[in-house]
């Protein structure tokens, strides 16, 4: 791998690690943790261990992509990542910036079909990078099933309205 690889790996390395300060800045609280919550969600800790891990995958993903076709021969499946990305920052914004359980689920509808594109517009460029992010879709898949709990738990009494 030559120099110019490697400082795009760290493009992709450092785009998602920007998009991961979302969940470092916008933080649970104290209003999450009133909300009424199921029994199976997860334990906190393991949110940060899986997430890292993602995130990884994501940008090697996307680097594996750019560096089998380049900007140009990749330029749709690329915007398409760049969406999903932007997106996934949003959403830790919406729901525990704003407090905003039903605007962060809908959203997170938003984000899924934004990794289902991007994974089918992978695809024919690097089966491999496609398939890799499909560990992501599943989290995000369980993800918006947890939201849709938390939302249904504690209906208007989980929007912020201050």
């Amino acid at each position: 791998m030559d120099g110019p690889s490697y400082l795009t790996l760290l493009l992709f390395i450092g785009a998602c690690m920007a998009v991961a300060t979302s969940g470092m800045y916008f933080r649970p609280g104290d209003w999450y943790q009133r909300l009424e919550k199921p029994s199976w969600q997860p334990p906190g800790w393991l949110f940060g261990p899986v997430w890292m891990i993602l995130y990884a995958m994501i940008a090697v993903s996307g680097w594996l992509v750019w560096a089998e076709a380049g900007w140009a021969g990749a330029a749709l499946p690329l915007a398409i990542y760049a969406l999903q990305l932007l997106l996934n920052w949003l959403w830790s914004a919406l729901f525990f910036g704003l407090k905003r359980i039903d605007l962060a689920l809908a959203e997170m509808a938003l984000l899924w079909i934004s990794i289902v594109a991007m994974i089918v517009a992978f695809y024919p460029i690097h089966a491999g990078a496609a398939l890799m992010m499909l560990p992501y879709l599943a989290w995000v898949s369980f993800a918006m099933l947890l939201n849709f709990t938390i939302w249904r738990l504690n209906g208007a009494r989980g929007v912020a309205l201050s």
